[in-house]
């Protein structure tokens, strides 16, 4: 049996428990730490935050096949942190312009000590 009442340490607990984010938002947001927790896919992410670039030049910088490269830029773009465009027969791959996948790039920024002139 679990205790149901808080117990008084703090007064803004109650506060913050009550303005805690709904379940859905946590496990978007969860889901997208899983995502960038992969090695691989930071590298991508990282470079991205920098550049647009095809996926053969994204496979280089991994030192990865196309094949296996194409399956993370997918999973990047599914969760709206990567958007791509076509240029002739390419498709070039860019960080999104969206408030979540910018957040990223900053954080990226300064955890990897990265001077972004963007």
């Amino acid at each position: 049996m679990t205790d149901t009442h808080l117990h008084c340490h703090h007064a803004e607990t109650a506060e913050i428990i009550c303005s805690l984010p709904q379940d859905g938002v946590i496990e978007k947001v969860s889901a997208t730490f899983q995502l960038i927790s992969d090695p691989t896919r930071l590298k991508i992410l990282l470079l991205l935050c920098h550049c647009e670039e095809c996926v053969n030049n994204i496979a280089v910088a991994v030192n990865m096949s196309a094949p296996a490269v194409s399956h993370h830029l997918r999973l990047l773009k599914q969760a709206g942190l990567i958007s791509s465009r076509r240029l002739g027969k390419e498709i070039h791959y860019k960080l999104s312009d969206t408030p979540e996948a910018q957040l990223l790039h900053r954080s990226i920024d300064d955890i990897f000590d990265i001077r972004c002139h963007h």
